[in-house]
């Protein structure tokens, strides 16, 4: 399983960097939800907040690929429940509680930041609204949904490449790609209101599709991503041809 000779073959690293550039695409869901949540820690935390997030979720898929066949484990079915419109009774296994679990977390908690946001309540509140959330708080947040992103992306990888030590080098480079631009990603995202909101309805589609994947309705990734994809360009377009514009000035009226 260890594999180090396998590093001598061309092969081993094109899987390298086709797996990196695959676990890098799977965690910006993970990205824009720590920026989502860690804004709500005042200024001076966040950077540290993002930070502890990232280094969580690495350590996570570390320990989840050094533990890999009690990942593969998962996928046997723990108990059965009988739906009177199937033929066969309904197999719940740890993979499908986990993924309902986090779906359901995350639809619910980028609905109530989307609540949150129509209300106001983060411009009136000012700094106060980012004081109530503690840092210990966002950390357990970051941990729960850290937990879900890191098994699918270790299914993923599993299914990719057969080497471990391939798979956590992978992992190693893509958190070190996303912690260098985490900032970046979470400045661009608060800053731009519609692009938060874009994210956030994002966040509800993966929280969808993974309540759909537990429900053993396979999703194609692929759509969801090229749709996010087309999203977020046009709304940058929009953001560009409305910097271009130039604001409607407001004559004062002259009264003899």
């Amino acid at each position: 399983m260890y594999d180090f000779t396998a590093f001598a073959h061309a092969a081993t690293w094109v899987s390298l960097l086709t797996l990196t550039f695959m676990e890098i695409v799977l965690g910006i869901d993970n990205i824009i939800f720590i920026s989502i949540v860690v804004n709500r820690l005042p200024e001076s935390e966040q950077a540290r907040g993002r930070t502890i997030g990232l280094l969580l979720a690495l350590l996570f898929r570390v320990g989840l690929l050094l533990c890999i066949s009690f990942i593969v484990g998962l996928r046997a079915p723990i108990f059965n429940l009988p739906f009177p419109w199937l033929t066969e009774p309904f197999g719940v296994t740890g993979r499908d509680i986990i993924l309902m679990g986090g779906g359901l977390f995350l639809i619910y908690k980028s609905t109530t930041e989307i609540h949150t946001k129509l209300q106001g309540d983060e411009d009136e509140g000012g700094m106060n609204g980012a004081k109530r959330a503690t840092l210990l708080s966002i950390i357990l947040q970051i941990i729960a949904i850290d937990i879900v992103f890191s098994f699918d992306s270790i299914l993923t990888a599993v299914g990719l490449v057969d080497n471990v030590l391939v798979m956590i080098a992978a992992v190693i480079a893509a958190m070190g790609i996303m912690l260098a631009f985490s900032g970046t990603v979470a400045n661009f995202v608060n800053k731009n209101p519609t692009i938060k909101m874009l994210a956030l309805s994002f966040l509800i589609m993966i929280g969808f599709m993974l309540v759909m994947e537990a429900a053993h309705k396979e999703v194609e990734k692929g759509y969801l991503y090229f749709a996010m994809a087309f999203s977020l360009t046009v709304e940058v377009l929009n953001l560009r041809l409305r910097k271009k514009n130039k604001p409607v000035q407001l004559r004062d009226s002259q009264y003899d």
